[in-house]
């Protein structure tokens, strides 16, 4: 068996990942004989054996100052790795996690961010190598408990949110929920019409090149 790209490396529709049968395709990519092919342009990932591509056609590619919607997936001895719906996965170090001293000898990292925990951060830089750095020292950031998550192209995240938010604002107004629209894709959604308001964001991420837009989605809030 022969890997012939790495993670994260970017290549092109029918570009040859890996050789050999010991390898899995997953999402985006496909076996042709005993090689392992890309479906689209995009980044690679691997998960174990598991190839998959990550098409770069409304992936969210992240950039400093961004306010972003993330997930925490797993905790180290001093930072946090957070998913922020990219192919590059994020590191909030312990400084960035909050503005107070925080003694590791006396604090469980855990009973700060736990995995799977839902947060609104910034993105505080990105290198050349595609390493990002998140921060909670930011005066919108917080931790979002419970609500939703949706995922949307983060090429739609402008329309979602409307001219000066007046879009958002129309959601929030109908079904008395709390949103967060993060610039990469990621919506949190808080109350009691949590379903009703996912329907109103699906609904202008799918038909965000249609005149007429605002008029559908308030028919659709109003049961119209």
């Amino acid at each position: 068996m022969t890997l012939l790209k790495n993670e994260k490396s970017l290549v092109v529709p029918g570009t040859v990942i890996a050789k050999g049968l010991d390898f899995l395709p997953g999402s985006g990519s496909y076996r042709s004989g005993d090689e392992i092919r890309s479906k689209y342009l995009g980044l690679v990932r691997l998960k174990d054996k598991l190839v998959s591509i990550a098409p770069l056609n409304g992936v969210y590619m992240p950039k400093p100052g961004d306010g972003i919607v993330g997930v925490i997936s797993e905790m180290q001895a001093t930072f946090w790795i957070v998913n922020i719906n990219s192919p590059y996965d994020a590191i909030m170090q312990l400084g960035e996690a909050s503005g107070d001293f925080i003694d590791l000898q006396k604090t469980d990292l855990s009973s700060i961010f736990d995995i799977g925990d839902v947060i609104f951060a910034k993105i505080l830089s990105v290198t050349k190598s595609k390493h990002v750095n998140v921060t909670m020292n930011d005066y919108r950031a917080k931790k979002l408990t419970g609500g939703m998550i949706l995922y949307i192209n983060s090429s739609k995240v402008p329309r979602v949110i409307g001219k000066e938010g007046s879009m958002i604002e129309i959601i929030k107004q109908k079904t008395g929920c709390q949103i967060v629209v993060g610039q990469n894709g990621v919506v949190w959604i808080k109350g009691e019409k949590e379903a009703l308001a996912a329907k109103a964001v699906m609904l202008i991420e799918k038909e965000s090149h249609v005149s007429g837009l605002t008029d559908r989605v308030m028919k659709l809030l109003e049961g119209v």
